[in-house]
């Protein structure tokens, strides 16, 4: 086993980067410290077959940055982190090469705690949990929450909420289109909470298993054939609920919604792209305030999991998203950039307290 830390980290302000690298079992990780300001940084571990090693490292980087800002608008004692493992799960992943990866985490002494993201799940986080005891997002019977989408797809739908109202002036979804792109662990949970308010949806999925799934389960759900279709839809919201990157140059100039709210990670393909959404009269709800949903449910877990504890607390990205939108709108600036002041702040006036020493 090898660890070392990777210069990248000076350039995009992570106070720690390491790469894990276990040869017999196929172990390729990196774990992102963004800050642990907070407290202990908190995010999950992704499992994804990237095409090189930079676009893991660049995956890393923008996954802890972005948890640390969802974390403290949640209201979190925790700092932003996040793992990668470069390789496709279908193929590598095995209980040796998951315990490999804990004991790395443990290596950590507690700097980060790992849960459960795009290609690991409950079963993963039990795993893993046998070489390390930094770890969330595990089995109802191993004294976890479980299943971490129930809780984030309950947030988008507060978030949209909240966008709904700040627009339309009322609180519900209820007789607008809402576009899904995405029908994985959130997009499925998401549509029930959209169809139970008596909203229309149109979704979509790169997977034919999902989109069988959703004719079977929801038949009143119209499907079309692609991301670019549903963007394109008449629709009057956008959910992205797959890969970052939804937002960008092309897809933004033909978005026809008038909302985006979705459980997706890192929306806006580049800085820059929130300001061509206020232009457009696109109100954007930033993604790591409404998505905070999950790791609302995962951080409970580390004092002992209460389910409806969890759910009042995630209850509050409704009012989180609100008094965003509103600061937006009092400061002249879009939603992205009052977001990220009022994490910052929070950040920095929390984080200085740690240099009040204590006995």
């Amino acid at each position: 086993m090898g660890v070392f830390a990777n210069e990248d980290q000076e350039s995009s302000g992570h106070e720690q980067v390491v790469f894990c690298h276990d040869k017999p079992t196929g172990l390729k990780a990196i774990i992102g410290i963004y800050s642990t300001a907070l407290g202990p940084a908190l995010g999950g571990t992704r499992f994804y077959p990237y095409a090189t090693e930079d676009d893991a490292l660049r995956d890393v980087l923008d996954l802890s940055r972005g948890m640390a800002y969802k974390n403290a608008l949640a209201g979190l004692d925790h700092g932003g982190g996040k793992a990668v493992i470069w390789g496709d799960p279908e193929q590598i992943k095995s209980e040796a090469l998951l315990r490999a990866y804990g004991r790395f985490v443990q290596s950590l002494n507690g700097r980060y705690y790992t849960a459960c993201d795009v290609g690991t799940y409950v079963a993963d986080m039990d795993v893993v949990a046998r070489e390390t005891r930094f770890v969330t997002g595990r089995s109802v019977v191993h004294g976890g929450a479980g299943d971490s989408s129930i809780l984030t797809a309950w947030g988008v739908f507060q978030g949209m909420r909240a966008a709904a109202e700040h627009l339309w002036g009322t609180p519900t979804l209820a007789g607008r289109r809402v576009g899904v792109a995405g029908l994985g662990k959130v997009g499925k949970v998401l549509t029930r909470h959209l169809l139970d308010d008596g909203a229309a949806v149109v979704a979509t999925d790169v997977s034919e298993k999902a989109l069988a799934w959703a004719r079977e389960t929801y038949p009143q759900v119209d499907l079309v054939a692609d991301a670019d279709a549903l963007i394109a839809s008449d629709i009057d919201v956008y959910a992205p609920c797959a890969l970052g990157g939804a937002l960008n140059d092309d897809t933004v100039e033909v978005l026809r919604a008038k909302v985006v709210a979705g459980g997706a990670n890192n929306q806006l393909a580049h800085p820059g792209i929130e300001k061509v959404l206020a232009d457009r009269g696109i109100l954007y709800a930033p993604d790591y305030v409404v998505n905070a949903g999950g790791v609302i449910q995962v951080a409970d877990e580390i004092e002992g999991f209460n389910f409806e504890r969890a759910k009042l607390r995630a209850n509050r990205i409704y009012d989180t998203t609100r008094d965003i939108l509103r600061l937006a709108d009092a400061e002249g600036v879009p939603p992205a950039v009052a977001a990220d002041r009022l994490a910052e702040r929070r950040m920095a006036e929390v984080g200085r307290l740690r240099t009040i020493h204590l006995s």
